[in-house]
């Protein structure tokens, strides 16, 4: 990332070196989150809400096995969640995309140092209603409908004009826009502009920023309600909001420039798919001394049981390199 991420870059590095890995297999990960009863105490955790489903799973599964832990998790929002948790609010924080510079200074303040852990992979998913008649929307396309410069665009028609000029496929039809999607808050937000808009924000010499007349809800149900029951509704959430939704809402494909791929697992694990995105954990060594709970669920969490709720919530799991390097990087950092 950039200078002064000690932690984040610290991980990295240890993530690479063999020697640890012996020290991390799934069965040493589970070791530390034995039933019982015998642990107790309590976990605050908050932030992403796209990475929220896996940890309360991972928590329930914990709980499960130690009664006495009580496990809070909740998801304002990537931003939000830092922001606790570089306060000294939160244990762990849920992150839908990396931690910036000036997060990573606030932690600094408060003596936290955070550690970065991946934990799976998320496709961003733009979904509509299914009577919809788009097949495809390409990065102009989107910028066209959901850019900086769409202000006051009501009905996709709207859309027509700027999609051509940015190199977009337009041809949208003349049915009215309501676009309900994620807010600054939201890692998603932030991951969203970044892959999809930021080159043609950036050629355009415009904000970085959504357009400022949409419906932002930081509840990715209430953005999924929109597509499903708006008849020209549209939206962008992780793969599991759109995948659990079923039916009720289109998935559309997205060109990257390669020709159009749907948003599925196989097409985030191969690549194709172009906006793809890592789904995160954060966890400062400090608190592993502070709270005897900490360190027997972030070890639960890395075990072969607890990641199995990436895939169980409908996100899509690590490579194997990718997953022993997580595990590697905590048993190291934790040590």
């Amino acid at each position: 990332m950039v200078e002064g991420k000690k932690w984040v870059a610290l991980v990295a590095a240890l993530a690479a070196l063999a020697i640890v890995g012996a020290a991390c297999s799934s069965d040493d990960a589970t070791a530390g989150a034995g039933g019982g009863g015998e642990l107790s105490g309590s976990l605050n955790i908050s932030g992403s809400s796209t990475v929220e489903p896996i940890t309360s799973l991972v928590a329930e599964k914990f709980q499960s096995q130690n009664p006495d832990v009580q496990v809070a998790v909740d998801g304002p929002g990537t931003s939000d969640g830092f922001e606790l948790f570089c306060n000294g609010e939160t244990d762990i924080s849920n992150a839908s995309r990396a931690i910036e510079a000036e997060e990573i200074a606030a932690c600094a303040e408060n003596g936290i140092e955070p550690i970065e852990i991946e934990v799976g992979l998320d496709a961003l998913t733009v979904i509509g209603n299914p009577t919809n008649p788009i097949d495809c929307l390409n990065f102009g396309d989107l910028y066209a409908l959901f850019g900086p410069e769409s202000e006051g665009f009501t009905s996709w028609s709207d859309a027509n004009a700027l999609a051509t000029e940015v190199g977009g496929n337009g041809g949208f039809p003349g049915a009215p826009l309501t676009i309900v999607a994620p807010g600054e808050e939201s890692g998603t937000y932030g991951s969203f502009i970044e892959i999809t808009l930021g080159d043609i924000i950036e050629e355009r010499g415009q904000e970085e920023a959504l357009r400022p007349d949409y419906q932002i809800s930081a509840d990715d149900n209430v953005i999924v309600d929109n597509a499903a029951g708006t008849e020209s509704g549209l939206g962008f959430v992780g793969l599991s909001f759109a995948i659990n939704a079923g039916d009720s809402v289109k998935r559309l494909p997205i060109d990257g420039g390669e020709g159009c791929v749907e948003p599925s697992e196989d097409n985030v694990i191969d690549g194709t798919y172009p906006i793809s995105r890592s789904l995160y954990i954060y966890v400062d060594p400090n608190r592993i001394s502070e709270n005897p709970a900490v360190r027997p669920f972030v070890d639960y969490y890395l075990s072969d049981e607890g990641i199995a709720s990436v895939t169980e919530v409908q996100y899509v799991a690590l490579p194997s390199d990718r997953l022993q390097a997580s595990r590697s990087a905590w048993a190291s950092a934790s040590a």
